[in-house]
């Protein structure tokens, strides 16, 4: 099954109940540890959209969400992609000021997702949104906050680690800053997955910029929404995973657009017609609050701080058949 990869001489480093509990343990503390450094408050999340509102998250712009027709209500629903969106909405209806924010807790289906070592059609992530300044929308802004969550993951590593003498990792709290442009002059012949091997392989921990705008070849690193990141301002924080020899994308965050970097990406894209949407006309008016925000892989942070093969070591979803027949036959577990 080429989808699944086990390396060489893995093996689980604990029994399945000790696993829920390093699992609850990591998740426990990291929504501690990290709402606390942003002053976060916790907040009720939908997993329901209307189809109609623009708030649900299209991703790339090509992934399919998983839509039904609701009876009752007779309107279309979509299950959430991502809270990109929506998380703006509701910072302005809890009446947030700017140096607050809001996280919640995602449970989402990406249909369109492929199933492997990193990836499943279930995805779980702390999404988080802030207001700010329209001062603060600048690059250093945008590091200052990315070296806050990195620190956060390395505390409660070190706290998981204490907990759980089996674990060995180390997190490099320091971060390599680099724009997607500066790594495709680095390694002009590279695929993008293999630019982002060797700059975590030779720094630990990177935070690649600028994702989303089309580089020298004429392409984007990697397609994102034109409607929420200012792709001036974004960036996707990656681990070096020592487990997989391979980079670990645990976060995809950034400055949230403007009215003006909303009006010119729209335009870019060829998605101007969005703009018949509540959510854009309220950007382009001023209406909504001005923010920075992301989602943190839940299982992808449990699968990189307790150092495990396989998403389905720490998570549960629907897998290939035959998945998990090869895996157990090769020692692993797949819940």
């Amino acid at each position: 099954m080429k989808s699944l990869v086990i390396p060489k001489n893995y093996k689980p480093n604990c029994d399945l109940i000790t696993n829920q509990k390093a699992i609850k343990f990591v998740k426990d503390n990291f929504e501690r540890v990290f709402a606390e450094k942003f002053n976060l408050t916790r907040v009720s999340a939908p997993i329901l959209v209307y189809s109609d509102t623009g708030l649900n998250d299209d991703l790339s712009g090509v992934e399919r969400a998983v839509r039904f027709d609701v009876k009752e209500l007779e309107r279309d629903a979509e299950i959430v992609q991502s809270l990109a969106k929506w998380k703006r909405t509701a910072l302005k209806k809890y009446g947030f000021k700017a140096g607050e924010g809001l996280y919640t807790d995602m449970n989402a289906i990406r249909r369109d997702d492929k199933v492997d070592n990193i990836h499943s059609i279930y995805v779980d992530q702390w999404d988080w949104e802030k207001v700010i300044l329209r001062s603060d929308r600048t690059v250093e802004f945008l590091k200052q906050t990315v070296q806050t969550i990195v620190d956060a993951i390395a505390d409660v590593s070190e706290m998981a680690k204490k907990e759980f003498p089996f674990l060995t990792l180390n997190v490099n709290r320091n971060v390599k800053f680099i724009t997607a442009l500066e790594a495709e002059e680095l390694y002009p012949d590279m695929t993008d997955k293999e630019k982002e091997l060797a700059l975590t392989k030779k720094y630990g921990t990177v935070f690649l910029m600028g994702i989303g705008s089309p580089l020298k070849n004429g392409k984007p690193h990697d397609n994102r929404a034109p409607d929420y990141d200012d792709w001036a301002l974004n960036g996707d924080i990656l681990f070096y995973n020592e487990v997989l020899d391979a980079p670990l994308e645990i976060s995809s965050m950034g400055i949230r657009v403007d009215e003006k970097s909303l009006l010119s990406q729209l335009k870019f894209a060829g998605k101007e017609e969005r703009l018949a949407f509540d959510y854009h006309k309220q950007i382009i008016a001023g209406e909504l609050p001005l923010t920075i925000g992301g989602g943190i892989g839940q299982s992808r942070l449990c699968l990189f701080l307790l150092q495990k093969a396989h998403i389905g070591e720490v998570q549960v979803s629907l897998w290939p058949d035959g998945m998990e027949e090869e895996a157990k036959l090769l020692g692993v577990e797949i819940l």
